[in-house]
């Protein structure tokens, strides 16, 4: 099979399991979901679903279990919506990369101020000096 194809049917499974779990489920434990990505194996029999939500880490594992809980209501609805010969096997995965980037922004924005007081107490940079040169 090709990379294409897997690709092609990655999103549409990314596009309809968002929707399924939108309208369809009505999971109190499900908190605000939201599936970030899809790798699906080339054979298209296994996708590992990757999804973010808010909230604290409770409800974070409050919606992994959920998720886990309504694989198969999930994998039965798709098989409704996509014409495959196999619906793949879905495992759901915390996707930590949201996290991951907030972490780094505030690193960054921690860094700025220190910057600043750097300048103010030393003048300015030498790349500065020459950066206003320019203009």
């Amino acid at each position: 099979m090709s990379q294409r194809r897997s690709a092609r049917v990655a999103d549409l499974i990314k596009q309809e399991i968002s929707d399924i779990i939108q309208h369809e489920m009505k999971d109190p434990g499900l908190g605000f979901v939201t599936v970030t990505s899809v790798d699906i194996s080339l054979d298209l029999r296994h996708a590992k679903v990757y999804f973010s939500t808010l909230g604290s880490p409770e409800e974070k594992d409050s919606s992994i279990k959920s998720l886990e809980r309504a694989t198969g209501f999930l994998r039965s609805s798709l098989g409704k919506r996509i014409r495959l010969r196999h619906i793949p096997e879905l495992l759901f995965r915390y996707d930590e990369s949201f996290a991951y980037a907030q972490r780094i922004s505030d690193v960054i924005n921690n860094i700025e101020p220190d910057i600043e007081e750097t300048e103010k107490l030393q003048g300015p940079t030498t790349y500065d000096r020459e950066d206003k040169e320019r203009r």
